[in-house]
């Protein structure tokens, strides 16, 4: 399905003023689910609508609520519910942009600020609200000093993962402050049967219904590979892959997903020690942190993120060239959003995976089968990876030594005890039986990866025989090849004592070889050349 429509703005019921404003943002044709989700939005019916990542999903909430809002001007007109602080700050900014012609006023509230200043901004009656479930809920419970009496829209932005059972509690909190006869809206890049059947949010029987038609789930301008790696390589496999990257594309932007925070913490500093310049976008980052990092790699001053899921929905960041997996997400249905974040309005871009064989195979299965599309190798040199990988493991070694001097720790510390008192519990009670209940899961978790590591060994000998392996010439050669077969470790002191002698390195010394390192990068790719 093409990205951009034979109609225009005006053939969907807006006003001049509106279609006006579209040009002026540089929107010449709206996209196919503006086209069918507009004009049923204007009529007054609830909406549910899927799209492929890029499509434009928020002007067609977003235009016709401020063409309503311009007919009937009051405060909380309508509320946005969003997962995400930046994707939250993102939908604030295109409601401001496209309503600027009648000076709309727009509210964030996401937590990670000043408590007091959201509530004196909520106070001064807002035409829109976007905010987050959670803090929206504290306000709402803490405070009756705002009503959404008069709200006449309710968006859910990104509705199967806010509907999917963990926002239940505070969505439910908000419904309880919310007039019932409303309009219901419901947007997301993956459409869930459960959205219709929403134990929170009741959706009225003739509610439109529209998603893309297409067999496959991701653009057609997405070039989607895969890259093996052994168990103990996978971080020297990233940087290989990074530096053959940028030799060819020195100045593309680049976002790295990770599982966890802490492991977006520790891989950031990492590759910060090899010279790739990079900030770092997570949940334990204070607000300002998350804002500067993500104005600097928009800006393009910094062309690297590393980030955890917090990045992987609705972020529109223009240009972005490349996505890599360092690891593959828990849910397959969060690399359709993680690889979102480039190809997007027509570019094209690259999806790089890293696999860890036999181990992925499995979940690489369950997203081919998902998205319709079996994904190429992206190759590099095992002889420059095996040649960086004692550097790479020093390197995060030391990482993860620094990290315990920053106060990540703390953080973690200070968001329990805050998660606590706002259950009403006390918070060194609840302290005490924490780090009970860690010694006891300590031993658990001991023993429940034992077992995990016995059976995964049998399910890999399984896999790598298994037809659907065996039939795949993509990995035919690494089923037999030894790499994936050994396990490769480096004992505690010698890499405690890597890391001293790297300390003792004079600065001077450590720059100059980086430069040669540039410079053997620059001549291999003069010699390629000829």
């Amino acid at each position: 399905m093409s990205l951009w429509t034979d109609k225009k703005f005006s053939d969907l019921g807006l006003t001049y003023w509106i279609t006006r404003q579209t040009e002026k943002l540089g929107l010449r044709r709206p996209t196919p689910i503006q086209v069918e989700c507009i004009p049923r939005i204007l009529q007054g019916q609830d909406c549910i609508g899927a799209a492929k990542t890029g499509s434009g999903k928020t002007f067609a909430f977003a235009l016709p609520i401020l063409q309503k809002l311009s007919e009937e001007p009051t405060a909380n007109f309508a509320l946005v519910l969003t997962p995400t602080h930046e994707l939250a700050h993102q939908i604030a900014e295109q409601f401001i942009v496209a309503g600027q012609p009648m000076d709309a006023r727009v509210c964030v509230v996401t937590g990670g600020t000043d408590y007091l200043l959201e509530s004196q901004q909520l106070q001064k009656r807002p035409h829109i609200v976007v905010a987050m479930p959670g803090r929206l809920a504290d306000h709402l419970t803490g405070c009756n000093t705002y009503s959404f009496a008069a709200l006449q829209f309710l968006v859910v932005d990104e509705a199967d993962r806010m509907l999917c059972g963990s926002f239940d509690d505070d969505l439910q909190v908000i419904n309880r402050f919310l007039p019932a006869k409303r309009q219901n809206l419901f947007f997301s890049a993956t459409l869930k049967d459960f959205l219709k059947t929403s134990i929170v949010f009741p959706i009225s029987d003739d509610v439109f219904e529209w998603s893309e038609q297409s067999q496959v789930a991701t653009v057609e301008t997405l070039d989607q590979r895969y890259l093996l790696c052994a168990d103990y390589d996978r971080d020297t496999v990233l940087v290989e892959a990074l530096r053959k990257y940028k030799e060819d594309q020195e100045d593309a932007s680049i976002m790295i997903f990770t599982n966890s925070k802490k492991d977006c913490q520790i891989l950031s500093m990492s590759l910060n020690s090899f010279g790739f310049d990079n900030v770092c976008l997570h949940g334990f980052l204070r607000q300002k942190e998350r804002v500067a990092a993500l104005n600097k790699f928009k800006s393009k001053h910094v062309r690297i993120m590393i980030a955890t899921d917090v990045a992987s929905r609705g972020l529109d960041i223009h240009d972005v060239q490349l996505v890599m997996n360092h690891r593959l997400p828990k849910k397959s249905v969060e690399y359709i959003h993680r690889v979102g974040r480039t190809a997007r309005a027509g570019r094209s871009g690259m999806a790089i995976s890293i696999l860890r064989f036999p181990r992925d195979l499995e979940a690489l299965g369950e997203i081919e089968a998902l998205i319709n599309t079996k994904l190429t190798e992206y190759s590099v040199d095992d002889r420059l990876v095996q040649r960086i990988f004692m550097q790479v493991k020093v390197a995060r070694a030391e990482a993860e030594m620094n990290l315990d001097n920053k106060d990540f720790d703390d953080r973690q510390h200070k968001y329990r005890r805050l998660r606590w008192i706002q259950d009403g519990r006390d918070p060194d009670e609840m302290e005490a039986k924490w780090k009970e209940d860690m010694k006891a899961r300590d031993q658990e978790r001991r023993e429940r990866l034992r077992q995990e590591n016995e059976e995964r060994r049998k399910r890999d000998k399984q896999t790598i025989n298994s037809p659907a392996v065996v039939s795949d010439t993509r990995f035919q050669a690494a089923a037999t090849d030894k790499k994936f077969k050994k396990r490769k470790f480096i004992a505690t002191e010698k890499l405690n004592e890597l890391i001293e002698k790297r300390k003792k390195e004079p600065a001077a010394s450590k720059k100059s070889r980086a430069g040669k390192s540039d410079t053997k990068f620059v001549k291999k790719k003069a010699k390629m050349a000829q």
